[in-house]
């Protein structure tokens, strides 16, 4: 009874020592995220949130008006997909645990009687090549769950950008609709001009005809703005995870670009330093570059068991037992391992492939929304500092023509949609380059467009920055 009980004992001290595994792998994403740019993690939700307590946080972070930052963190407590995600990484997380652990033992027992002879038989048979496969798998573990928390943090990256970029359209559809409003009234008031200078015979009824199309226009245009407005408001609205949007309330107008542009530099560099999707792909390849090692060696020995028996005949005035070992072992006989490790081999080219792949695309996503960076903010610089100023003048020069008498209601009533049709397009231009803004942040730091392919094999057992919001555009 000496072997079975002295086989128990290092079975459970071999798997006290494999419980010493790494934790949940949710706590670690939110630090992985901040250092790239995302929230700070003292802005994540507290693991465990009760629901009253959900929804007051929910109904603190909506009662004033929505900004950027606090949208994010709004997703971050609310968005379903983000608490998905987090969740399969805890599955994740849980299923690697499960395999760095050891087999259990096998236990077996048997009764056999003949005549006056009684014979029992006890079989433990245990895995040993779990246990000299251990540290290996263990490594691998822990660089899976590496690989997982990289992955993760990425798609937290990817909604953070996701509802900045919901955010801006939000809050620039809904002050574009507010301006056109405007510009309808105003071609009202011609509208109904136009009519009484015609029941005045001071008009034709082709001058009323313009002034009716340039009404019609306005209309189109601001049902046009509403409808926009809508489809961006409910876009914001589900990436949030709201039920309804009834509570959410947007700035009235975007902040204004910063007033220089940034300073140069090496956004190539910095890109393949920082990127998360370049680590990750980085990672598979150095995974399945330690793994080729296990895999040729284990071509040849896949498996190894020890049994170990104790058996006792009782007959009539004797008593026997018996004590036996067994140890098996598969014969390399057919499968020599041949086509694991040009497996291996295979998935090796195909990782180092996708390294390359994605530092090709890191480096030009770098380029291109830089130069995106730049082309937008200097459109909307140059809107905002030189053409609407311009307006501005134009318009109140054309103003103190017509109060003394220089110029005519309809010069006024022209030039009023000219200037609309500028603020428009500056309110377009603010809007563009914080969604450049946005993207540039996300490819220096976060991750690419698609998501990479997992190629990895196993092992078994067989913000947008701050700015100081300017005065709205002139009306």
């Amino acid at each position: 009874m000496a072997w079975p009980a002295l086989a128990l004992v290092l079975i459970g001290t071999l798997t006290g020592c494999a419980s010493g595994l790494p934790p949940g792998a949710s706590p670690q994403v939110p630090e992985l995220v901040q250092q790239h740019g995302g929230p700070a993690a003292a802005q994540w939700p507290a693991p465990g949130l009760s629901p009253q307590a959900h929804s007051e946080a929910v109904a603190s972070l909506l009662a004033q008006a929505l900004e950027a930052d606090t949208a994010v963190r709004l997703a971050l407590l609310n968005s379903p997909s983000l608490q998905a995600q987090l969740a399969a990484l805890d599955v994740s997380a849980a299923q690697r645990q499960q395999m760095a652990l050891l087999p259990n033992p096998g236990l077996g027992l048997g009764r056999v009687r003949e005549g006056g002879q009684t014979e029992i038989e006890r079989l433990l048979r245990i895995d040993l090549w779990s246990l000299v496969t251990l540290p290996w798998r263990l490594q691998w573990q822990d660089r899976q769950l590496a690989q997982a928390r990289l992955q993760t943090a990425q798609e937290v990256l990817r909604l953070s950008a996701e509802v900045r970029r919901a955010w801006v359209r939000a809050v620039a559809a809904q002050h574009a609709t507010r301006y056109w409003l405007q510009v309808q009234e105003a071609a009202e008031a011609g509208a109904e001009l136009g009519r009484q200078m015609v029941k005045a015979g001071n008009w034709s009824r082709l001058q009323q005809a313009r002034e009716q199309s340039a009404l019609q226009d306005a209309r189109v245009q601001g049902a046009r703005a509403r409808l926009q407005a809508q489809a961006s408001r409910e876009q914001l609205i589900r990436l949030l995870g709201l039920n309804d949007g009834l509570a959410l309330q947007l700035p009235a107008q975007l902040p204004a670009p910063p007033s220089e542009l940034l300073p140069e530099a090496d956004y190539e560099a910095q890109a393949l330093r920082e990127r998360l999707d370049v680590r990750a792909a980085q990672g598979e390849y150095q995974a399945i570059a330690d793994s080729l090692g296990y895999t040729r060696v284990t071509g040849y020995v896949s498996a190894f068991e020890l049994g170990l028996g104790y058996n006792t005949v009782t007959q009539p005035g004797s008593r026997d037992s018996k004590r036996s070992v067994e140890i098996e072992v598969p014969l390399p006989l057919f499968d020599q391992g041949q086509a694991r490790v040009a497996r291996s081999e295979a998935q090796l080219r195909l990782a180092q492939a996708r390294v390359r792949e994605v530092a090709v695309l890191a480096r030009s996503e770098a380029r291109g929304r830089w130069q995106d960076w730049q082309s937008a903010w200097t459109v909307s610089r140059q809107l905002e500092s030189e053409v609407l100023p311009l307006r501005r003048q134009i318009t109140d020069e054309t103003l103190l023509r017509y109060n003394g008498m220089l110029s005519s209601v309809w010069e006024l009533l022209a030039e009023a949609r000219q200037n609309a049709l500028s603020v428009n397009a500056a309110i377009e231009a603010r809007r563009d380059f914080w969604l450049a803004d946005t993207d540039l942040r996300l490819a220096l730091s976060g991750t690419a467009n698609t998501s990479p392919t997992n190629s990895s094999g196993s092992l078994s057992r067989s913000n947008a920055p701050a700015a100081s919001a300017a005065p709205t555009p002139a009306h």
